[in-house]
């Protein structure tokens, strides 16, 4: 793509403009904020005759999610939009939807949860319904929030897989960046029109059911495939991340991690979303005064890239793990995930930082500050920006 093709919009704007031109047929959506832009620039195009979706402004977020769930289970390609109260309030339809294999995209703008009421950004919401069986995806940038839209489209048509791209509220949403955004024709080329599995999907043609009643002789065997294949579904990041960049001529690391000067690393620093961008120029400013800092970019949540992570982490002395999100009573979410991937396979100790939660602002400081803090500790968990 041109370099022409880039202009300048905010990350919502940016998010509506490649939904649009992803062809959904049914959007549906309640506003909240840092969301809300999505939303309202969908149902715009819908009055303004430059989309052909079918725009439904639900009662609620339930109501939204139960909307694309049936929308998705007739087998036309859905969308919508949350984050923080929003997102919770869906997650019993989140658990269906991916119980029931539905291609359903969804954008979390990243929101802290209640209470108190914080409408700023963290990561606790997404994270907390890490287990639904949804893949799970990053952005650091809104380029790579509308990029990330494209594949997890791509993504959840050929696995039958639920797919999350999350972007960081107000930090991306609400800030205007350089972004190209790829039109109908260039997408068609990596993403065709969706034609769902016809022994998938509710006809009155040919009568089925979807998501009924399971016995314990078949419920765990159920639940054990959603299990594997969405730990399966690496396999199909990786491969469709690099087709992706084929047609587009970018793309996010390897679809799973990316990773910034860690070759020859003695402190990795791990972290998702935009915070990554932050990291990445304290780094810049490190290795000048000679300190060997790099980072490893967490991109797919779910499926969690267990062994991407070890293998990226196999020569650091020190890892500390900055985490927006906190599992109450333990550590950060993130560090947890990366202790168990890494038990017994890393010399390393692997420190837990809690940052940014509630929308407190990470200052290149701080950064600095958890660089310095890693060195001298063994593991443990602490809050930097009190």
């Amino acid at each position: 793509m041109s370099n022409n093709k880039k202009q300048i919009i905010e990350g919502s704007h940016a998010v509506a403009e490649i939904v649009k031109n992803l062809r959904p047929s049914v959007a549906a959506a309640y506003p909240i904020t840092p969301q809300t832009h999505i939303v309202e620039d969908l149902s715009k195009m819908k009055s303004d005759g430059e989309a052909d979706f079918e725009f439904i402004n639900a009662e609620s977020e339930f109501a939204a999610a139960s909307i694309v769930l049936g929308a998705s289970a007739t087998g036309v390609r859905t969308y919508t939009a949350t984050n923080s109260q929003g997102l919770l309030l869906m997650t019993e339809v989140l658990f269906n939807i991916a119980g029931m294999r539905l291609p359903v995209v969804i954008t979390c703008t990243n929101r802290a949860i209640s209470a108190p009421i914080n409408i700023w950004n963290d990561q606790q919401d997404s994270v907390t319904i890490r287990d639904a069986g949804w893949i799970q995806l990053y952005a650091e940038t809104n380029q790579e929030a509308v990029d990330l839209h494209i594949l997890a489209y791509k993504l959840a048509e050929s696995l039958m897989l639920p797919v999350m791209v999350n972007m960081d509220g107000f930090v991306l949403t609400h800030t205007f960046e350089s972004v190209e955004i790829p039109e109908i024709s260039e997408i068609k080329k990596f993403l065709p029109d969706y034609v769902a599995p016809k022994d998938t999907i509710l006809d009155t043609a040919n009568p089925r059911s979807l998501g009924t009643f399971a016995t314990p002789e078949r419920y765990m065997e159920i639940r054990q495939e959603l299990f594997n294949d969405v730990a399966a579904s690496a396999k199909e990041i990786v491969k469709q991340n690099l087709e992706f960049k084929k047609v587009f001529g970018r793309g996010v690391g390897n679809g799973l991690i990316e990773e910034y000067k860690t070759k020859d690393a003695d402190i990795i620093l791990m972290a998702m979303g935009s915070v990554c961008g932050t990291i990445k120029e304290v780094i810049d400013q490190l290795r000048v005064k000679g300190n060997k800092v790099g980072l490893l970019k967490i991109i797919s949540f779910r499926p969690f890239p267990d062994e991407e992570i070890v293998k990226a982490l196999t020569k650091a002395k020190y890892v500390a793990v900055v985490d927006k999100s906190i599992s109450i009573g333990t550590e950060g979410i993130l560090a947890s995930d990366i202790k168990r991937a890494c038990y017994g396979q890393l010399k390393a100790p692997i420190n837990s930082f809690v940052v940014g939660l509630g929308g407190r602002d990470i200052t290149e400081k701080m950064i600095i500050d958890i660089v310095e803090m890693a060195k001298g500790k063994s593991e443990g968990i602490s809050f930097v920006g009190k």
